[in-house]
């Protein structure tokens, strides 16, 4: 056993001893600051260095407290060392913080949520009167940061129906196609006339559809479209299973390996470096693009910046058409990074459970996510004539020390941004903004996400199995095997560590 994992186990064995004691230790009251505000505890990330300093930052405090009626006692940890001091935090439940910021849920936070380390949320996050906001959270997401059945952290949002598919609008007005693609056959339909239906309008033979790298993302999107999974599925038995076993899988990779023999993607595709992924389209000899829709918007902003002539009409430039969902479904991205966990410890009574829960929720109201991101109003940023927020200190990190780490104590739930104020938008994000909502009820997320990660197998042989699959299924694509070949592929992911990694995963969900 390495330094390391001695270290982990004793953590572990100590938070064993220590989490059933406590109890003993509970205060019936919350912890009050003089002007009555319960008292909080509170370890997060420090990406500013030198957090809430400086010119304003006491005002800026005060009005975080004012308005969310908590006085809190921060300690700031610096991202490279938050494992080593949440193992420090978990090693001394007495004394941990009432409110922790976790970067994953990795093998030492499952084995201390099955200890008792962390509240279960459960029974509080869904209640709207106390908790308008974080009651709003994705059950999906919700579901992937659990522990036996409870629910250790209120997640950090991020954008959960991300991916989708854009295309140049003005190639698919010059074929014809003036409605957004629905099915997998409106998609062919429009992949084959980008390629063979002179979309430019200049009379050769030189565009091709759907821009692809070595980077197999865009695949998982659009096995989606087919009903594959993300990654796992639960199959008619209730078991989590990988989605190389649905009959779904194999119908998309035949659609894919019929994309790649009728030209309708590049045949160096699968040696094609990620940094000039975009080129193509940019560049007028591609026409689509599927991966997270912002990669979409970024071309559609390139076409506007250089002014890259729409083919239908030279006045205007060219736009990329967003579409979140075909048949109805998308991949999910994992919605969030990190998480808040409460110490069952420290937060021992329902009062100070809720003075956490509070807090957080408050935080993701409009006003909070304003002035942790753009700080006091009037100093750091004011209203143009038209209500939108001009940000004054955009490109000053000294004044922005002053509010910029309480972004790490924002969940983000139901927002990303506030809705008012907000910054003034391009027609471009907007739309972007608008599929990302779309896509949501739309978003096949991994069952199985946050029981991967409390697989002791999937820790040691994760990537290598995955890069089986991975390249089992770029050379089915390409021609380079055959069906037979690919299964046999498939066959040795069970035998090299796939057979432990389904069980670890269905121990933890039966439970």
């Amino acid at each position: 056993m390495n330094r390391n994992a001695m270290k982990a186990a004793a953590l572990v064995l100590t938070s064993a001893m220590v989490f059933g004691s406590v109890g003993c230790n509970k205060q019936n009251n919350a912890k009050t600051d003089e002007k009555g505000r319960p008292t909080i505890t509170f370890q997060t990330i420090d990406f500013e260095g030198s957090p809430l300093s400086g010119d304003h930052a006491d005002e800026v405090v005060a009005k975080m407290e004012d308005y969310t009626n908590t006085h809190v006692e921060f300690t700031w940890v610096a991202n490279d060392v938050l494992s080593e001091k949440v193992s420090l935090a978990l090693a001394n439940p007495s004394t941990m913080p009432m409110i922790m910021a976790i970067g994953s849920i990795d093998g030492a936070i499952v084995s201390a949520a099955e200890q008792g380390a962390f509240v279960d949320l459960s029974k509080y996050i869904y209640d709207s009167e106390k908790y308008p906001n974080l009651s709003q959270s994705i059950k999906a997401v919700n579901d992937t940061c659990t522990v036996n059945g409870q629910l250790i952290g209120v997640y950090r949002a991020r954008t959960l129906g991300r991916n989708g598919l854009g295309y140049r609008t003005d190639w698919a007005e010059a074929v014809g196609i003036t409605e957004e693609p629905k099915t997998i056959d409106d998609v062919y339909d429009l992949f084959y006339k980008f390629t063979y239906g002179d979309p430019d309008g200049n009379g050769k033979d030189d565009t091709y559809a759907l821009e692809l790298c070595s980077y197999t993302g865009p695949f998982d999107v659009m096995q989606t479209w087919f009903g594959v999974g993300n990654g796992w599925y639960e199959n008619a038995q209730g078991e989590l299973r990988p989605v190389f076993e649905q009959p779904e899988y194999f119908e998309a990779l035949d659609w894919f390996k019929k994309l790649y023999d009728e030209g309708l993607i590049a045949n160096d595709w699968a040696v094609r470096g990620t940094d000039t992924w975009n080129q193509d389209v940019k560049n007028g000899v591609a026409g689509a693009f599927c991966d997270v829709l912002d990669g979409s918007r970024r071309i559609w902003d390139y076409f506007v910046n250089n002014d890259v002539k729409s083919v239908t009409n030279p006045d205007e430039p060219a736009a990329m058409t967003l579409v979140g969902t075909i048949n109805d479904h998308t991949l999910a991205t994992s919605g969030y990074n990190g998480l808040f966990v409460l110490s069952a410890s420290t937060c021992d009574t329902e009062e100070k459970i809720e003075a956490c829960l509070h807090f957080l929720d408050k935080m993701c109201d409009d006003e909070m996510i304003t002035l942790s991101s753009y700080g006091l109003e009037g100093i750091h940023w004011h209203l143009d004539e038209n209500g939108y927020l001009i940000d004054d200190d955009k490109e000053d990190a000294v004044a922005s020390k002053a509010y910029a780490a309480l972004n790490q104590t924002v969940a983000y739930i139901p927002n990303l941004s506030a809705t008012s104020p907000t910054v003034e938008q391009s027609e471009r994000v907007i739309k972007q903004n608008e599929v990302y909502a779309s896509n949501i009820p739309y978003a096949v997320v991994n069952p199985a996400l946050g029981y991967l990660n409390n697989s002791s197998t999937y820790s040691i042989m994760g990537s290598t199995l995955d890069d089986i699959i991975k390249v089992a299924r770029t050379q089915y694509i390409c021609g380079e095997i055959t069906k037979t070949q690919l299964e046999e592929q498939i066959a040795s992911w069970y035998t090299q560590g796939g057979n432990d990694v389904i069980a670890e995963v269905n121990a933890q969900y039966v439970k």
